[in-house]
Formats: C-alpha cells, sequence, structure tokens
C-alpha cells in the first residue's frame, strides 16, 4: 500500500469513527420508565412547601432527582427505583415533549394520572377517591340556552347528531366525514382489568378526614354518601373545560356518563383536564410510543359539584380550597400501594400487565 492509499484509508477510518460517533450522540441510552405519575398542577416548588396536586407524590416516594426533558422548561423526577413523576405545567406540551425524547423508554410504563375534581354528591363526599374505568369527554356537544329548550327537555345539552338530550345520534353523518356512529363515542374506555386490579390493591388503604370537612359534611341533608368520610371506590370521571357547577349540570353529568357507557358507567368525578390527556395518550398510542393498556386514571373530589340543599349556587361555585389538601393527601394514599407493588414485582408486570387473563 502507497503512502497515498495508505493516508486515504487512515482517513476512511476517521470518517467511519465519526459517523459511528454520530450514531451514538443520535441513539442516546434510554431511562426505563417504570411508573409515571402524573399531576397538573403544583403551587409554588414541587416540595417543602404548601403541597398541590404533585408535591406528595414527590415527598412520599422520594422523587428527589430531577431529569431534563427535551425541548420544554417542565422537568421529570425519579427515585432509585424507577418511579418517576411530572407536573404537566405546559399541559399537552409536556406531555408530547416526553414521549418524543429518545432519552426515555415508555414502551413498559404504567402511567397513573392524578389529580383533584368536583365530586357527585349523590356517589361520594369531599376527600373520596376514584379509580375510573372510563374518561368521558364532556367538551363536544350541541348547547341551547336552557332558558329556551323544548318544552320537557331537561336542559340544553345534548349529543352532535341527536335529536334530544340524554339520546346517541341516530346519523353518523351529522358529523362531518364520520359514517359510523361508535366513532362518536365520547367514553374513552381504560384497561378494566388494571383498573380494577388496583382498587382491589388499595381498597383498604386509610383515607384521611379533617374535622371542618366532617362539620361541612352535615349541611348535605338527604345525600347520605355526601354525608360520609371520605371513600375509595370506582367511578368514572368526566372533563369538561368549562367549569359547570350545579344540580342540573350533575343530572346531565350523570346522564351523559351513563350514554357514552352504555349504561355501565357511574359519574363520579369532574375536572377541566382528564378528556384532554387521555385524547392525547390515544394519539401517542396510535403512533407507538405508549400502551394504552397501562394507563390509570386515579382522582379525588376537593369540593362538590352543586351546593348543599339550601345553600346558593354562587356561593358554592369555586368552593374548593377548604377540601384542597385532604384530596391531594388521600389521592398519594390510595395510588401508593398500586406504585409500590408494581415496582416490587417489576420482573412480572413489565411484560405481563396485572388484572388481565
Amino acid at each position: 500500500m502507497g503512502n497515498t492509499d495508505l493516508k486515504r484509508f487512515n482517513a476512511g477510518l476517521a470518517l467511519v469513527g465519526l459517523l459511528c460517533a454520530g450514531s451514538a450522540l443520535a441513539a442516546p441510552h434510554k431511562e426505563e420508565i417504570k411508573v409515571l405519575v402524573v399531576a397538573n398542577w403544583e403551587v409554588g416548588a414541587d416540595k417543602g412547601d404548601e403541597p398541590g396536586e404533585y408535591q406528595d407524590w414527590v415527598e412520599r416516594l422520594h422523587l428527589d432527582e430531577e431529569r431534563p426533558i427535551r425541548g420544554v422548561q417542565e422537568k421529570l423526577r425519579r427515585n432509585a427505583d424507577g418511579v418517576y413523576g411530572i407536573a404537566l405545567k405546559s399541559g399537552s406540551i409536556d406531555l408530547h415533549a416526553l414521549a418524543l425524547d429518545p432519552h426515555y423508554d415508555l414502551t413498559h410504563t404504567y402511567w397513573i394520572f392524578t389529580g383533584i375534581s368536583g365530586v357527585n354528591p349523590n356517589v361520594a363526599s369531599v376527600g373520596s377517591v376514584a379509580w375510573a374505568r372510563w374518561v368521558v369527554d364532556g367538551d363536544a356537544l350541541r348547547e341551547i340556552d336552557d332558558r329556551t329548550v323544548p318544552k320537557g327537555w331537561p336542559y340544553g345539552l345534548y349529543a352532535i347528531g341527536a335529536d334530544k338530550p340524554d339520546t346517541l345520534p341516530a346519523n353518523a353523518n351529522h358529523y362531518g366525514s364520520v359514517t359510523d356512529v361508535a366513532e362518536l363515542s365520547k367514553a374513552y374506555p381504560l384497561n378494566q382489568g388494571l383498573a380494577n386490579w388496583a382498587f382491589n390493591l388499595s381498597k383498604n388503604t386509610p383515607m384521611a378526614d379533617d374535622p371542618a370537612i366532617a362539620e361541612r359534611r352535615k349541611a348535605w341533608k338527604g345525600f347520605p354518601n355526601a354525608q360520609k368520610p371520605p371513600m375509595l371506590i370506582m367511578g368514572e370521571t368526566l372533563g369538561a373545560l368549562r367549569y359547570w357547577h350545579g344540580p342540573s349540570r350533575n343530572e346531565w353529568a350523570e346522564k351523559w356518563v351513563k350514554l357514552w357507557t352504555k349504561d355501565q358507567g357511574q359519574f363520579v368525578m369532574t375536572n377541566e383536564e382528564s378528556q384532554t390527556y387521555q385524547l392525547d395518550m390515544r394519539t401517542l398510542a396510535r403512533l407507538g410510543y405508549v400502551d394504552l393498556n397501562r394507563v390509570m386514571v386515579l382522582r379525588s373530589g376537593s369540593n362538590f359539584d352543586m351546593p348543599p340543599p339550601g345553600v346558593p349556587i354562587t356561593e358554592s361555585i369555586g368552593d374548593e380550597a377548604p377540601g384542597q389538601k385532604l384530596a391531594f393527601d388521600n389521592n398519594e394514599r390510595a395510588g401508593e400501594p398500586v406504585v409500590h407493588e408494581l415496582i416490587a414485582h417489576w420482573t412480572t408486570y413489565r411484560t405481563h400487565i396485572p388484572g388481565q387473563n
């Protein structure tokens, strides 16, 4: 080999080395996220001050190490066992950025979407917690001012394509290019086997109570479940961007959940973001980033979605502050046994989703 050929050979080796180095940079080592707790917001710091939706999880699960997410300011938190947490302070963009970040492996991740909600007084009390089987979307519908609805209608909210409230659309073509009525569904099913497994694992967890909240429960005469101490149950989450309140809307929510779950679901919790994130997760699953069968939703009641008897509706709406701390506390209490079980037997649960036959 002459000097010229040798130089070319060495130059080729150097180029291969650079390409290999570039490939290594393009395919970073992936951190496997075993369990991811997803909160919606936090007031102040993630730990060490007054809690929001996230802080109890961070402190009790020792999520002390911060990890960056490419493209956004929000960071993941993790512990040494492979439990991670995130508060979606910028909303969906944080969720999308995490799924697209090549540093993380979400292939086998179990998701626990958490948060506080308004609670249905016909079913449970403030401080209660519910594992959901469905997340129901309350956004896309037809609306007529309740003061001008036809005689006999309970309210002016009804499904697009339907002829009146509390009925399903008969003709899918009312909704643009959709040709199958089933495609219009506003109920996003979760893995019910996993939800039942999570409930049974956590159902004997003691729930905290608060003397001030116990005193406030006395006002709910005629609503026996609203007068009970906080409980852990199974029940559905309804998400809607508008902050609704009152007995008429509570009736709508109960019937809307039953309508779209074919009388199988029970409305318990209402909030403003569950529907958005579950729609996001369905898109990410369709693109191959996440496994929908590993998604759980755990919601706790910080306030009722209607006023107690004799209280004006305008005095009750937004009355979240007294019950928030209790709702934060019990939400984490209910979810912690599930997190510990998944981690303790990860070699099994990594490939075998609990609750499935």
